[in-house]
């Protein structure tokens, strides 16, 4: 509505000056038609009343004096041109003549010679005031050519300007009051017309699939909106539906991965404990006088491999360092290029600023560490599958600490899974447990480290972890 009100006014505005224009060309060319016919009738009358021979060379002679009452009466110049262009006599009472209407302008003899009958006139423009000339023949009383009369007129507009200027602050005037008009009548409109819409756009914006959502209650809408909040009211019915069957499933997924991800871990240890007591088994003598050595030594094996499961089991129940973590001075770099020696992927590339940063680490827990983010970052280019996919590395010093970020070009993280990223057992892979990155978290503030990352939708993600540097 605004816009069509301002288009409305520069329309109207443009129209005006055009009209304006127009008119004013209308008005000089036909005062000066007016002002030509006037003056000859007047010259028309003096030769009829002349007492001197009606011939080119005497009309010097002829309009020797009245040319200056003609002049007078009719408030215009006048200039005489014998047939061939020549000036034969002025209205300007000048001592020296005037070379610049001595002579007819080039081309104006041809054309009236052309067209005896019309009048000719030319447009020009003077010491930045506009003029119109008008040539056409003086004839005598058996209508024979006698001479060219030549009118210079000045066009005036400071009247018609004024008048424009006028009209047009008027039109501004209320057309500015029209789009205050126009302003207030389009807000309040669009309040009215929105505020159903509104609301269901605020419920639409705000919902969630992590948590419950709100019905719409609208009263006094129209059917369109009505319809439109029926519909949605329907799909928040079916969404927490499926939400509920979903988490059902993911939960239940999720405690048989876990179970399945226990089992493996755990018979990792049993394997070499049943190989202990096979051979322990086969090469049993009682006799030996080993014997006792033997059996400290299997015991001993045995013993540190109920170890390591006990540790796996209390690991898998509170997410936590698994094994049981083993701190010691290490080179942050080294360690980082060793663990990114597992992958083969071509794309992963590695960057140190120093050959050595150290801090004090589990080597088992920063490994882990590093797998984790990378086999994240890995997984997150396949979601995207970039033309150039690329995962870097980064070893550097950040004051006291040692840091290492892990850079990738994948699908990137949502807005509304960025809270849920280190929550055990939340996942957005097709399998896994979902305690990866929790783990990761865990074992950095346990570090009194810290992790953080930035991402964005199919750009990519940064994860930074910074351990306190070894002193």
């Amino acid at each position: 509505m605004i816009l069509l009100v301002l288009l409305a006014s520069v329309l109207i505005a443009m129209v005006t000056i055009f009209q304006y224009r127009e008119e004013a060309e209308d008005y000089h060319r036909e005062r000066l038609e007016r002002k030509e016919a006037n003056i000859k009738k007047h010259i028309d009358y003096e030769l009829e009343r002349t007492t001197f021979p009606l011939e080119t060379d005497q009309v010097p002679l002829i309009f020797k004096d009245v040319i200056f009452d003609i002049k007078k009466i009719h408030g215009l110049e006048l200039f005489l041109y014998d047939l061939d262009g020549n000036l034969l006599k002025s209205s300007q009472a000048r001592i020296v003549k005037d070379p610049s209407h001595q002579k007819m302008p080039f081309g104006v003899l041809d054309t009236l010679r052309a067209s005896p009958d019309k009048q000719y006139v030319v447009e020009f423009e003077e010491n930045g005031q506009e003029y119109q000339s008008s040539y056409t023949y003086i004839t005598d009383l058996s209508f024979k050519p006698l001479a060219i009369l030549n009118l210079p007129y000045i066009e005036d507009d400071g009247f018609i300007n004024k008048e424009l200027k006028e009209s047009l602050t008027r039109l501004g005037i209320t057309y500015f009051f029209m789009l205050l008009i126009a302003i207030a009548l389009a807000y309040f409109l669009s309040k009215y017309i929105t505020r159903s819409l509104n609301t269901v756009s605020l419920k639409i914006t705000e919902t969630r699939l992590n948590k419950r959502n709100k019905r719409i209650e609208i009263e006094g809408s129209t059917e369109e909106i009505s319809t439109l909040v029926n519909a949605y009211n329907g799909m928040i019915d079916e969404l927490e539906n499926s939400a509920a069957q979903l988490a059902a499933s993911e939960r239940e997924a999720a405690w048989r991965e876990m179970a399945k991800q226990v089992a493996h871990e755990i018979k990792n240890p049993l394997t070499p404990m049943r190989l202990t007591v096979q051979s322990f088994q086969r090469k049993f003598d009682a006799e030996d006088p080993q014997i006792d050595a033997k059996i400290e030594e299997y015991s001993n094996t045995l013993i540190q491999q109920i170890d390591i499961m006990s540790n796996i089991a209390s690991a898998f129940s509170s997410y936590a360092e698994m094994p049981a973590q083993k701190d010691e001075t290490l080179n942050v770099v080294k360690i980082t290029k060793l663990a990114l020696d597992i992958f083969n992927e071509s794309y992963i590339y590695f960057f140190a600023e120093d050959e050595e940063i150290i801090s004090k680490l589990d080597r088992t827990q920063l490994i882990r560490i590093v797998t984790n983010l990378v086999k994240n970052s890995i997984h997150a280019i396949s979601q995207r599958e970039p033309d150039t996919p690329s995962i870097e590395v980064h070893v550097f010093k950040k004051e006291d600490s040692a840091c290492i970020t892990v850079r990738d070009n994948g699908s990137g993280i949502s807005e509304e899974n960025k809270d849920l990223v280190f929550e055990p057992k939340f996942t957005t892979k097709s399998s896994g447990m979902g305690l990866g990155l929790a783990m990761v978290k865990n074992i950095v503030e346990t570090y009194k480290g810290e992790i953080t990352f930035v991402s964005a939708v199919n750009d990519g993600t940064i994860f930074t972890v910074c351990f306190p540097l070894h002193n």
